[in-house]
């Protein structure tokens, strides 16, 4: 148990660190929201309090992302792997093929699960490497995309493998663009109108885990066929105003939390610069390091979200991770298939946290290296 004295920084890569001042806000109103005499968990889903909620949300949202009054907002279930089928089910009817661009460990199931419903050729467009060896990103011009495809499909940030597309797609000549953005939507500016449809699940860098934003272009829309069950049809949740089924309340009360404390902030372009601040000096700490912390990822492909990062043994990345967390600085465990650290700074991490990161990182250097 880390002592009460010791500061705690979360650097979990999903469920993820939230703004204290959001956890404050949300223990405050736990029996209590807004006088109702009720809890948000335990109100209806229909009643005129939580239809608010979900208003000033998505006009919470839309400001951050300045989405265009033509694009459709969702606060769906399953997570952003449910998104992988239902992209197919929804907007490759009619059509031959989709596109997929496989950059790391989520753009890889993705590409594995998206013909699984589906007669539709599940093409691979483009590829950054070997199994659990993602180093790169290959760039749009050498994606083998054909304008008659449903969509190409990519993740821009893959939190395994600690890679993100720094200069963005643009979809000239391209079908329409869907992204899996759940690792790094709000870090920085976007052009939402650069895509047909956007994806992320909350747990990373909006909110907690159980919902999942989707954000698609209206005309995308007409490709929604009626033999999609209802409960996969992007349809029939905007037609209901996203009351097909429960939504995921409490997620959804959070993640607007943390849409106003993100507007406090500044919104998305001050906390883009903070961001770059971060990543630089953890980058910073690991290459001027003389070799004895190693990121085997090309430097223009770098995640500003997920730095990974090695020791020059197995043991010693052991004894890292266990040592950082007596110190308070937690979840820093490898992925499973990975080893080593990484750290994820999403929006909520503080700089002090990452400047703890590296002060403790300089420290067990002297210690060990």
């Amino acid at each position: 148990m880390i002592p009460s004295t010791v500061q705690h920084y979360n650097f979990s890569a999903g469920p993820a660190i939230l703004p204290h001042s959001v956890l404050a806000t949300a223990q405050s109103e736990m029996f209590d929201y807004n006088g109702s005499g009720c809890s948000i968990m335990t109100m209806s889903h229909r009643s005129d309090a939580f239809m608010q909620i979900l208003y000033q949300a998505e006009q919470d949202l839309r400001q951050l992302l300045n989405i265009p009054s033509n694009y459709k907002i969702l606060f769906m279930q399953g997570g952003a792997s449910a998104q992988f089928n239902m992209v197919v089910m929804n907007l490759a009817n009619g059509f031959k093929r989709i596109d997929s661009v496989v950059t790391g460990n989520w753009s890889r199931i993705a590409h594995s699960q998206m013909g699984k419903l589906s007669d539709v050729e599940v093409h691979l467009a483009a590829h950054g490497g070997d199994l659990y060896n993602y180093t790169d990103v290959p760039p749009v011009s050498e994606w083998d995309v054909s304008a008659d495809s449903a969509f190409v499909h990519y993740c821009i940030n893959e939190t395994v493998h600690g890679l993100q597309y720094r200069d963005i797609p643009k979809p000239d000549g391209l079908p329409p663009i869907v992204c899996d953005m759940s690792s790094e939507i709000l870090s920085r500016q976007i052009n939402v109108a650069d895509y047909g449809v956007i994806y992320a699940g909350a747990q990373k860098n909006i909110g907690p885990s159980g919902a999942t934003i989707v954000i698609i272009r209206e005309d995308l829309l007409e490709r929604c066929s009626e033999r999609v069950p209802d409960i996969w049809n992007y349809q029939s949740h905007i037609t209901r105003q996203g009351m097909y089924n429960t939504p995921a309340t409490y997620p959804i009360y959070i993640s607007g939390l943390v849409f106003r404390w993100l507007l406090a902030q500044g919104g998305v372009a001050a906390i883009e610069g903070i961001n770059r601040l971060k990543a630089d000096k953890l980058y910073s700490a690991i290459d001027q390091s003389g070799g004895f912390y190693t990121n085997p990822v090309k430097a223009h492909a770098r995640s500003q979200m997920n730095v990974i990062f090695y020791t020059p043994s197995a043991q010693l990345d052991q004894q890292f991770v266990l040592q950082a967390n007596a110190q308070g600085l937690c979840m820093l465990n490898g992925y499973k298939t990975m080893g080593g650290m990484r750290a994820s700074i999403y929006n909520a991490m503080p700089l002090q946290g990452v400047e703890a990161l590296t002060d403790f990182m300089q420290d067990f250097q002297r210690r060990y290296g």
